[in-house]
């Protein structure tokens, strides 16, 4: 008897066996997290999505086993396997993220609850993966302790091993773990070397390569009679080598996975020294062709050579010869400084001169200069880009194109408005996303004065939060009566929207849900009141069939009985 006294003693001190002890509100619910691990050390911080991603990269790249599987989602696989399985994939993970996404941490929400819009997950990012993609996300779930914690979700976990295959490498995981360490900036040690060999690599190799072309193309001018490719030989010499090193440089820098930020500036490298090889090539093979033509001109004259032609020819070399240069230096220096968003516009300025020089002199005594300056204008000022969205002549659309004359308008039914070029300049109109897509639109509805308001306001939020949750961006909502008539008010809300396409489309079913909110209220839609008076009239005798109609007195107002016949 006292055996069972006491266990029903402790049945009654144990917590339910449904409830998890010290469960977070809005947990996930499931098995604990990744029990094969034990308790997280005491510098794993898993508080908040961006405290997640920068504790799980500062442990991958310092390979500390203790912490890196911490961060996974890993409760899918055997307990005894997770540890090592997790310190693989935390790895694998690493170079995927460090390949693929370059991220701004300050985009990923520093709050416990995460996104606003999502509970329970919040995206990193889509990395390629075959013909589709993969989203890295966060996933909100129940701590060893029962705390809300963020981990890379179980199907991002899953998808490391394919993702690794698209985009990693094996030499990765070969290589020692003090190659792996970062040293400076984003590159890990062995990258620095890598591209330290590369630019050695392939310098050797372009010369080399020179050195093969050249000689071939040797042989093979030798079998012509004709000079100009000798002056193409002799120019080619040099800018040959440079070239090839861009190229050979530019695709060499795959092999080595470099994050986003490092392979762009390769590639910047590359492209630049390839645009000046180029340049440097036109400026010799001018001046070698200046050359070769003004001495085969005196050539040909012989002894008797006229001297004025060999002048006139020379000058006019001299003229051609500089106004290459000249374009092929403002051409060179432009495309150079277009690769940087800074100067951007310096470089677009400068090719806008250049071309502006000789519209001048060939155009200057004609009308459509004006339109032609005004593109060039409009293409430097930009008051509208391709794809804005704008209103021109009462007519709603997007611009579609945009050329030195006019400039095509989509109307939003399909039809092309042709606008010309100068009216963009000399006329106002709007342009609706010259800074941001983002807009607000307005639906306006009549109600009647005993409608209430502030259930109007709650039918909103729950639209925009329901049907419209994909159109409405999340920023802006409101109900405000805005005038008033002698029969109703007007309502207007206010909505808020990406761009003007989901504006319009979000405009449409508010308007739709709101009045059909106000159908179903008693006092919703707007009702005629009216009140009539009635002038007092003489009291009605009733005529019944026992009273003969004619006891009735004459001047009264009589109103028969049903049955009764007048007579």
């Amino acid at each position: 008897m006292l055996r069972n006294l006491a266990f029903t003693l402790l049945l009654l001190l144990l917590p339910p066996t449904g409830l998890a002890l010290g469960a977070a509100p809005g947990a996930a619910a499931g098995p604990t997290l990744n029990e094969g691990l034990g308790e997280p050390p005491a510098e794993v911080d898993r508080r908040t999505p961006a405290a997640t991603v920068a504790g799980f990269l500062e442990a991958t790249h310092a390979r500390d086993g203790a912490r890196m599987p911490h961060y996974l989602w890993l409760s899918h696989l055997p307990k005894e396997r997770q540890q090592a399985e997790g310190e693989r994939l935390a790895l694998r993970l690493m170079f995927v993220v460090d390949r693929t996404l370059w991220f701004d941490f300050s985009r990923i929400s520093q709050e416990p609850q995460g996104d606003p819009a999502d509970a329970l997950y919040d995206t990193l990012g889509q990395v390629p993966l075959g013909r589709g993609v993969r989203d890295i996300r966060l996933r909100k779930v129940s701590g060893p302790g029962g705390e809300p914690v963020w981990v890379f979700s179980e199907d991002s976990v899953r998808a490391i091993d394919a993702l690794f295959e698209a985009h990693g490498s094996p030499l990765q995981e070969a290589l020692p773990a003090f190659l792996l360490l970062r040293p400076f900036w984003v590159l890990e040690l062995w990258q620095w070397l890598g591209l330290v060999l590369l630019v050695g690599a392939a310098a050797m190799a372009s010369r080399l390569l020179e050195k093969v072309g050249l000689r071939l193309s040797a042989r093979a001018v030798r079998l012509t009679s004709s000079g100009w490719d000798d002056q193409v030989f002799s120019a080619g010499e040099g800018p040959l080598r440079y070239s090839l090193l861009a190229l050979l440089g530019s695709l060499g820098s795959r092999v080595l996975l470099l994050p986003p930020p490092a392979q762009h500036g390769v590639d910047l490298a590359a492209r630049s020294l390839g645009i000046v090889s180029v340049a440097w090539f036109v400026l010799r093979f001018v001046k070698l062709s200046a050359h070769y033509i003004e001495q085969k001109v005196v050539r040909d004259s012989g002894a008797g050579a006229d001297v004025g032609r060999v002048r006139g020819l020379r000058t006019q070399l001299v003229v051609m010869r500089r106004i290459v240069e000249a374009a092929t230096y403002v051409l060179a220096i432009s495309l150079l400084l277009l690769q940087f968003e800074a100067v951007r516009n310096v470089g677009v300025s400068l090719l806008a001169s250049a071309g502006l020089a000789g519209l001048v002199i060939g155009l200057a005594a004609q009308k459509s200069i004006s339109t032609l300056l005004a593109g060039i204008q409009l293409s430097i000022t930009q008051p509208v880009r391709i794809g804005d969205t704008v209103i021109v002549e009462n007519e709603w659309g997007w611009i579609e194109e945009i050329t030195l004359t006019y400039v095509v308008v989509k109307v939003w039914d399909l039809r092309r408005l042709v606008v010309p070029m100068t009216h963009f300049l000399d006329k106002p109109f709007q342009n609706w996303s010259k800074v941001s897509p983002e807009i607000l639109g307005t639906v306006e509805l009549y109600a009647d004065y005993k409608t209430d308001v502030a259930a109007v306001r709650v039918e909103l939020v729950r639209i925009l939060h329901n049907e419209g949750r994909e159109l409405w961006d999340g920023k802006a909502q409101g109900v405000q009566v805005t005038a008033c008539t002698e029969r109703a008010m007007m309502l207007r809300a206010l909505v808020s929207a990406a761009d003007s396409g989901k504006a319009w489309d979000l405009r449409c079913l508010v308007r739709e849900k709101l009045i059909a909110f106000l159908q179903k209220q008693p006092q919703g839609l707007p009702v005629l009141r009216a009140e009539a008076s009635f002038p007092a009239q003489p009291a009605l005798t009733l005529a019944s069939p026992a009273a003969p109609l004619s006891a009735v007195k004459p001047g009264e107002n009589v109103v028969a009985a049903p049955g009764t016949r007048p007579g």
